[in-house]
């Protein structure tokens, strides 16, 4: 980690590692080095260190009011923008992101597919002072909005064609990575008992933002799909669900096209 660490140091400022090996080290790596190492120690996650992490190949600031962004994550976004060509080709459409952290997903997707009119949304004001200045950086026009699940939506009266959320899902009992547990905002980690208490949320109230025929985009469990799916039917019993698995082959992400 401490290796990677470097290189990725070297890299921010420049420097080609290979041809100074003879040379004393760069004062600003060494300090970043020194400051970083003995939290590298203490299993901090390196992109905290950091202070960044990339997504989708855009650069994002990354602290511990916000999750890291995860590579299965970027899978969901790339499900997106294909459902969108196929669905809403060339048109101007309205996308919400619900609970959006660092404001990954949303901004990838402005970036990526200018025509799409984005919100982004968040119970925690930190959480969106990060994902605002993300966006800043990026030169991305979102809409952020401060408020927990959809109320914020309906509050305002925006309407979506497309909702898109990573929520909390991991169950409170579930055991994960101490790196995570420890350093990672539980807000943004745990769905309470059964991991689907924010799904539950969102289907509750869809429907006061979305047509009868919109799509929803969740990220979920690798073992959640018969709970989610069951959930969904529950809510709509003739909704289209689709389920898509991950580059390693769990099943990760969910469609549902609403009828």
């Amino acid at each position: 980690m401490a290796k990677a660490f470097l290189f990725e140091l070297c890299s921010e400022y420049g420097i080609n590692l290979y041809l100074e090996l003879d040379n004393e080290v760069d004062e600003r790596v060494m300090k970043r080095l020194d400051e970083g190492i003995p939290r590298l120690l203490d299993n901090e996650p390196m992109n905290y260190v950091l202070g960044y992490t990339y997504f989708y190949g855009y650069r994002f600031i990354v602290n511990k009011d916000v999750l890291i962004p995860r590579p299965e994550t970027e899978e969901l976004a790339g499900l997106i923008l294909s459902k969108y060509d196929e669905y809403y080709p060339h048109r101007q459409i309205n996308i919400c992101d619900v609970g959006t952290g660092s404001g990954a997903i949303a901004i990838a997707l402005k970036l990526e597919e200018p025509n799409l009119n984005v919100y982004a949304s968040d119970i925690s004001d930190e959480a969106l002072e990060v994902a605002r200045k993300n966006a800043e950086n990026n030169g991305c026009e979102i809409t952020f909005l401060s408020g927990s699940m959809l109320e914020p939506y309906i509050e305002n009266g925006i309407k979506v064609d497309i909702l898109v959320s990573n929520p909390p899902y991991i169950r409170r009992t579930e055991e994960i990575e101490s790196s995570v547990y420890d350093y990672e905002p539980h807000l943004a980690l745990f769905g309470g008992d059964d991991g689907l208490k924010y799904y539950r949320e969102i289907f509750s109230h869809a429907d006061e933002i979305m047509p009868a025929e919109g799509l929803m985009f969740f990220e979920m469990g690798y073992d959640q799909k018969e709970n989610l799916t069951e959930l969904v039917k529950s809510f709509y019993p003739d909704a289209e669900v689709e389920v898509y698995k991950d580059i390693n082959g769990k099943d990760r992400m969910m469609m549902v096209k609403k009828k």
